[in-house]
């Protein structure tokens, strides 16, 4: 593992909606992973997208990493329209201002595959 994604700035408990989850679920499924996603609203962002972690990058600056979303609980998930609880790393000291719309522009590029 990169040195840098060993240290982040922040980590937050977050939510990703079930759509959007479900969504690049289906996508590694169908197309393998690990799947990189260039976001359409983040100039120069993209998603490298696995199924242990989320990790968006500055593909404008030898990819460094911005925010990863990581340690997904799904454990005995059996609702699939429920929210899924993991954490949010920060690498950033901006990713805090694009962590809600990344997760959008990431379910839209998407459904555009």
């Amino acid at each position: 593992m990169d040195d840098t994604l060993m240290h982040p700035l922040r980590i937050f408990p977050k939510q990703i909606n079930a759509v959007c989850y479900n969504q690049v679920r289906l996508a590694l499924l169908r197309v393998g992973g690990p799947l990189r996603v260039a976001l359409l609203q983040h100039r120069g962002l993209e998603v490298i997208l696995d199924k242990e972690m989320w990790l968006c990058v500055d593909s404008t600056a030898d990819d460094q990493p911005v925010m990863a979303w990581r340690e997904f609980k799904i454990r005995g998930r059996n609702n699939l329209h429920l929210p899924i609880a993991c954490e949010l790393q920060l690498y950033h000291s901006c990713a805090g201002l694009i962590m809600g719309s990344a997760l959008d522009d990431l379910e839209q590029a998407l459904e555009k595959m």
